[in-house]
């Protein structure tokens, strides 16, 4: 049965349609990984076996993933009847009254939800490891961060707990732990996935939905599924021309791409990891037969966008710690939270609403400066993280200076993705010395999701990407 999870979700969906296998057969052997295996990695914070099982009869049985089993992101994700805690005691107690959209989606397609898995608090930061839930260890060496915020669900995907896992990504979330943890991560459009119904968008539409896969078929057959404005939403993203599915394969074409080895900005230190990566991967590029060559955006370099990208994150912070004091019935005292988001909190609620708006201003002009290149581009080719594979305990509690410069250098080819809302999908591409993964980005135009299935399955059918720290 062990072998049925070395398949990706689309593999193990065909294994029950051909009856190789049942659904609840299949629940109950990842069901069965979880307990041997999670107490080591400690990626699952919310078990749910007893509902699920007791769900797998009423599931669709013509849906694309009837009997695969999955774990949701405990931020975002709501699930009726769970709880929620978003790696915060703070929400103690609270719990979901309704399904959101995604999870809708992803229940109709025919998953079973097992369980939510562990997120820094309130998802503020790049490593998953909140007071209220413990660390969450990384498969490929137990102490090393599997990254964050979507630190627990890619942790239990690279462990072969599960296939696929849902994540978000407001400044690197889903393709930080991506890299870390050598997955397929992809970060969709801004508006692709609705955040209902009770949100419109998420840090003014720079946090995205999305999945941790190991497979370019299923980061495409899963975004399907969930993709798609809803009723009531602020904005969509422009529909495709087909499925992402039938995308896998196609060719590309010939494509224009820069890559950048070193962040233009000046104070995000160089790493030969990073490079080693990069110009591998534009090696690889070209030897497929695409135009590939050193450069990107200017606007990567302004040193201005720390600043404003922090802006509207800590407004947003502080209004969620309302909300927050409103679902609980009790005020939030920010002597409750995590140093992080007590500071993130306080300046958030310091800060008026002209600042806010003036951040967001300056933010739309980013983006559209951001954008001009893709006009003679197709696509940019960068590290999806900033900095090296790190251990556990890298971004010290008691430092906060040191923990925002880690941060800001390890965000820097990220988080101006979310600011423009374009897609951008990480992939393991390199190694370490040590064995550790590193992800590389590639980030198309807005709506361009198509197109970065089209590359990826490219990349990955020329050297199939190795998963080595499924649990056997």
């Amino acid at each position: 049965m062990d072998d049925l999870f070395e398949l990706d979700a689309v593999g193990q969906a065909a294994a029950v349609r051909t009856g190789e296998v049942s659904p609840r057969e299949l629940t109950e052997a990842a069901i069965a990984r979880i307990e041997a295996y999670d107490g080591e990695i400690n990626a699952v914070v919310h078990r749910r076996f007893e509902r699920a099982l007791a769900e797998i009869d009423a599931l669709p049985r013509d849906a694309p993933f009837h009997g695969v089993p999955t774990l949701l992101k405990d931020l975002g994700w709501s699930m009726a009847g769970e709880p929620y805690r978003a790696g915060s005691r703070v929400l103690d107690g609270v719990e979901v009254a309704r399904d959101g959209y995604g999870v809708a989606k992803l229940r109709g397609a025919g998953f079973v939800v097992l369980g939510r898995t562990n997120t820094p608090e309130f998802g503020t930061t790049i490593t998953t490891e909140p007071k209220a839930f413990g660390p969450t260890r990384n498969p490929y060496d137990t102490a090393y961060s599997p990254g964050g915020s979507s630190g627990g669900s890619a942790a239990a995907v690279a462990a072969g707990l599960v296939a696929v896992a849902t994540g978000s990504d407001g400044g690197g979330s889903i393709r930080i732990p991506a890299s870390m943890c050598g997955l397929v991560g992809l970060k969709p459009s801004r508006g692709r996935i609705s955040y209902g119904p009770s949100l419109g968008e998420a840090w003014a539409g720079f946090s995205a939905p999305g999945m941790l896969c190991r497979t370019v078929r299923d980061s495409a057959a899963t975004l399907d599924v969930i993709a798609g404005a809803m009723p009531g939403d602020p904005y969509g993203a422009p529909a495709w021309p087909r499925t992402l599915a039938e995308e896998v394969g196609a060719d590309p074409g010939r494509l224009r791409i820069g890559f950048l080895a070193e962040h233009p900005r000046g104070t995000v230190l160089a790493d030969p990891d990073l490079a080693a990566a990069v110009i591998g991967a534009a090696g690889l590029l070209e030897s497929l037969g695409h135009d590939v060559e050193p450069g990107g955006p200017e606007t990567f370099a302004d040193e201005d966008f720390a600043l404003h990208f922090g802006t509207v994150v800590a407004t947003h912070v502080a209004a969620d710690l309302e909300e927050i004091g409103r679902w609980r019935g009790k005020p939030v005292d920010l002597d409750e939270l995590e140093t992080r988001n007590r500071i993130l909190g306080a300046t958030g609620r310091e800060l008026g609403a002209v600042d806010y708006v003036a951040s967001r201003d300056w933010i739309d002009g980013f983006r559209r400066r951001m954008a001009a290149w893709w006009e003679s581009h197709d696509l940019l080719l960068t590290p999806s993280l900033g900095v090296a594979p790190f251990p556990l305990g890298w971004l010290p509690a008691d430092d906060v200076s040191m923990a925002r410069g880690r941060t800001n250098q390890a965000v820097a080819f990220s988080s101006p993705i979310n600011a423009t809302g374009q897609p951008a999908i990480s992939l393991p591409l390199h190694r370490t010395a040590e064995g550790l993964p590193v992800g590389v980005q590639l980030v198309a135009a807005a709506g361009r999701e198509d197109l970065l299935i089209r590359i990826a399955s490219q990349i990955e059918a020329a050297g199939p990407f190795r998963h080595t720290a499924i649990r056997r």
